[in-house]
C-alpha cells in the first residue's frame, strides 16, 4: 500500500496541521527518569512492564496498529521522533502536529501509581518531543479512573505552553456526561484545553456497550458505538451547558455515522426534552459548536453516499485532517478532499484545527 504523504503535492498544496499523530514510550524504563524512585523500585521488584491496556486496543502486530513502511525493528512504532519527522512532519511539511500519547494508564488501578505513571509519560513527552521539535503540541495524559488525581495533573501540566490537549479514553468505567467528571472539565476549560477522545481505554471493561465479542475485528468495529454513546452523555447530561467553552475531539472515530446518530439524538430530545429541560436546544446545534471530528478513519462509502454524508454535517468545520501515524488506514485522503468544496479543504486541512487548539 502507497504512503498517502507520497503524494503530498498533488494532494494538497497548502498549509498543513495534523490533529493525530502518536508518541509510544519505547520501554517503561525509558520513563524512569521521570518517574519518582519509589515507582521505579516498585516496578523493578514486580518486573512489571507497563500498563496493558494499550496493547488490547491496539494488538502489537495487528495490521491496523502501524503501517508496514511505518514498523521499526526493535522498537515500538512511534517510539522515536526521528521517525514522525521522516515519515510525516517532514513529507507533508506539517506547520503543527498534536501528539497524542496513548499509554494505558487508565488500566492501572492504583491510587497512587497511575497519577505518578500519568505525570511520568507526560514529562516524558514534554522534553523528549515537544521541546525537541516546534511543530509539535501535545495531549497530555491523565488517570482518567480518577477525577481528583486527573484534575491535579491538569493543574500541573495544563498551563505548559505547548499542551493544548487533555486525551480521555473512550472506553470508560463511567459516561463521562456524569458528574464525577466536573472536576476534569472545570480544570481544561480553565486551562482552555480541549478534552481529545481516543480510541481504546480501560481493559477490564467490555470493548462494546453490551459485552465481549469473540473476535478482534467485532471489537474494532463496536468502538463506533462506545464513540457515540459519550457524545450523548455529554449532550444528553448537559456537560455543554454546565461548561459552555468546553471543545471536544472525536479521535479515530470515523465521521460517516455522525448525520444519522446526530439526527436520532435530535429526534429523542424533542420527545423527551422534559426530562433534560437543561439542554435547550437541538444536539445538533451543541455538536457544531462544542464537537470536532478527525478524518482518519473517514470509512467512506461510495461516492455519492459520501459526497451527501458530507452535505448531512451542514458544515464546514467539523472535520480536521490527521494521518493518525503510525496506525494503518484505507488511504482516501484524495477522495475525501475530492468530495469537499475548495472552503471546507482549507478548513480541514489547516483552519478549523488553528482555531480549534489556538495555533
Amino acid at each position: 500500500m502507497t504512503s498517502p504523504v507520497l503524494d503530498r503535492p498533488a494532494l494538497w498544496a497548502g498549509p498543513v496541521i495534523d490533529v493525530d499523530v502518536h508518541a509510544t514510550p519505547p520501554s517503561l524504563e525509558a520513563l524512569f527518569p521521570y518517574t519518582d524512585p519509589v515507582w521505579v523500585q516498585g516496578a523493578l521488584e514486580r518486573g512489571w512492564k507497563g500498563p496493558n491496556g494499550q496493547a488490547l486496543a491496539y494488538p502489537p502486530n495487528a495490521p491496523t496498529t502501524a503501517r508496514d513502511e511505518w514498523r521499526p525493528q526493535g522498537r515500538p512504532p512511534a517510539s522515536r521522533l526521528e521517525d514522525l519527522q521522516q515519515h510525516v512532519l517532514d513529507p507533508w511539511r506539517t506547520e503543527f502536529a498534536l501528539v497524542n500519547t496513548a499509554y494505558g494508564v487508565d488500566s492501572l488501578r492504583h491510587p497512587d501509581w497511575a497519577p505518578a505513571l500519568a505525570r511520568a509519560v507526560n514529562d516524558w513527552l514534554i522534553a523528549e518531543w515537544l521541546e525537541k521539535d516546534p511543530r509539535l503540541v501535545g495531549s497530555m495524559v491523565i488517570p482518567a479512573r480518577d477525577p481528583a488525581a486527573a484534575a491535579a495533573e491538569i493543574e500541573r501540566v495544563g498551563c505548559h505552553p505547548r499542551i493544548v490537549q487533555v486525551t480521555m479514553p473512550v472506553r470508560s468505567e463511567r459516561l463521562y456526561g456524569q458528574r464525577v467528571f466536573w472536576p476534569i472539565y472545570e480544570a481544561m476549560t480553565r486551562h482552555d484545553l480541549v478534552m481529545g477522545l481516543a480510541w481504546g481505554g480501560t481493559s477490564e471493561d467490555a470493548p462494546s456497550p453490551t459485552g465481549y465479542a469473540s473476535w478482534y475485528a467485532e471489537e474494532y468495529a463496536a468502538e463506533i458505538q462506545v464513540f457515540g454513546a459519550q457524545l450523548t452523555s455529554l449532550i444528553y447530561e448537559g456537560i455543554f451547558q454546565k461548561f459552555p467553552q468546553l471543545r471536544v475531539t472525536m479521535l479515530e472515530s470515523g465521521f460517516t455515522w455522525l448525520p444519522t446518530w446526530s439526527w436520532s439524538m435530535n429526534k429523542k430530545w424533542k420527545g423527551l426534552h422534559r426530562e433534560m429541560p437543561w439542554v435547550d436546544r437541538l444536539p445538533t446545534e451543541i455538536i457544531r459548536d462544542h464537537v470536532r471530528f478527525s478524518i482518519a478513519p473517514a470509512d467512506l462509502g461510495p461516492d455519492v453516499q459520501a459526497r451527501r454524508l458530507l452535505e448531512w454535517l451542514n458544515s464546514d468545520d467539523l472535520l480536521m485532517f490527521a494521518t493518525d501515524y503510525p496506525h494503518l488506514h484505507t488511504d482516501d485522503l484524495g477522495r475525501v478532499l475530492g468530495l469537499m468544496s475548495e472552503s471546507m479543504r482549507d478548513k480541514v486541512m489547516h483552519t478549523s484545527a488553528r482555531a480549534w487548539y489556538r495555533l
